[in-house]
């Protein structure tokens, strides 16, 4: 009987080993051995734990639309290089999107506006409503620059000749109200009469980046600061001189690509002078040449990037599998081949590494620098932070458009 018992013994004790040989030691919490991440706790997203992406992963990107061209060609590109990965691409304005997210009617895997104050507005609504980081602070997830393009002027050659002999040798916004808020108009600033009043175009700040933008430089040229404070925004004389400039925008387009296609399809009778992304007018001065003059970019005295920022939420909808397919994506975007391919497309890459002037014949910045592009950027402005940014959208909405 004991030598009966010895063998069932020996028999379980080998099982035993043969099983533990094959789970590898694992645990079911992850400890131990090359275990799977936990799963992540809730409220804080897949940006503390790891996995790597399964067949079929499938992330959502929502994008600002002014990089359409070229994400959609490097996405296309990365479906082929990594077929496991499904990315779906959602284009949607900067500050339609960071209000759907905080919302919860918009809940993408990664997202990149168009320049960090729209996310910073959305950080910072987040933290307010949920008392928790939108995205990690440090590491892969945390938003880093993807493309860069700063805030330009477009103006007609003749136009543009008057305002830099009126402001010094760079257009500056208090030549542009003198001009619009004087009643005889361009001849305030030594125009010619024929030209009428200034017809200023840029977008609704409360709508597109650009727009906001323009609103950010203006009022740092009004308040001499390098940096806005909330309470600049309330003082009497800053909101007259913003109300004043606002006086030669006919209509407030929602789209910066909209209004720059009608400033070349209806040249000075429509406006005369622009604000819009230097990618946008790269793209737009060609179809200019032959129409109505020379189109030329301008670099005010200081200007703003948009930095294109990208980061992986860290949502509880999002999975670690997306979250690490996403890191993926990410790192596609960012590697250099893809970066100097944002060159065609009128951006600045990112990647430090990549030159932006170059031989090549499709290269922008070399082919357009008798209208006015140039490499050289004069100083850059910080973006607001996200209380600057919700106060100027509101005050803009009680002083422009009551």
């Amino acid at each position: 009987m004991k030598a009966k018992l010895g063998i069932v013994a020996a028999f379980v004790l080998a099982v035993g080993a043969i099983i533990l040989l094959a789970t590898g030691g694992k645990k079911g919490d992850g400890g131990g051995g090359t275990g799977t991440a936990a799963d992540p706790t809730p409220g804080t997203g897949a940006g503390t734990a790891s996995a790597p992406p399964t067949a079929g992963t499938e992330i959502q990107v929502v994008y600002s639309t002014e990089k359409k061209d070229w994400i959609d060609a490097v996405t296309a590109d990365f479906a082929t290089a990594h077929p496991d990965i499904k990315v779906t691409l959602v284009g949607k304005g900067s500050f339609d999107a960071a209000q759907a997210i905080v919302d919860g009617n918009l809940k993408p895997t990664v997202w990149s506006p168009a320049d960090s104050g729209a996310m910073n507005l959305a950080i910072s609504d987040w933290q307010t409503k949920n008392h928790a980081d939108l995205f990690a602070t440090a590491g892969d997830d945390a938003p880093q620059p993807l493309l860069l393009t700063p805030l330009v002027f477009v103006a007609w050659q003749d136009r543009a000749d008057v305002l830099l002999k009126a402001s010094g040798g760079a257009i500056s916004w208090k030549a542009i109200a003198k001009a619009v808020t004087s009643p005889q108009g361009w001849p305030a600033i030594g125009g010619s009469p024929k030209w009428g009043f200034v017809k200023l175009g840029h977008t609704d700040p409360t709508k597109s980046n650009s727009g906001l933008e323009a609103l950010y430089l203006m009022s740092l040229e009004f308040t001499g600061k390098s940096k806005l404070d909330v309470e600049d925004l309330l003082k009497p004389d800053y909101q007259e001189f913003i109300k004043g400039i606002e006086k030669g925008v006919t209509k407030f387009e929602p789209s910066t690509g909209t209004f720059m296609t009608d400033m070349v399809r209806f040249g000075p009778s429509k406006y005369d002078i622009a604000v819009v992304y230097e990618s946008i007018a790269i793209s737009q001065l060609a179809n200019a040449e032959g129409r109505w003059g020379k189109l030329r970019v301008y670099y005010p005295a200081t200007t703003v990037w948009s930095d294109h920022p990208i980061g992986v939420l860290k949502g509880d909808w999002v999975t670690p599998a997306q979250a690490q397919a996403a890191r993926t994506y990410v790192a596609f975007l960012r590697s250099r081949d893809q970066q100097k391919r944002a060159l065609t497309y009128g951006f600045r890459p990112a990647d430090t590494s990549v030159p932006i002037v170059s031989a090549e014949g499709q290269n922008p910045f070399t082919a357009l620098a008798a209208q006015g592009v140039t490499v050289d950027v004069p100083p850059a402005a910080e973006p607001p932070p996200g209380p600057v940014v919700r106060n100027l959208m509101m005050m803009w909405q009680r002083v422009v458009q009551p």
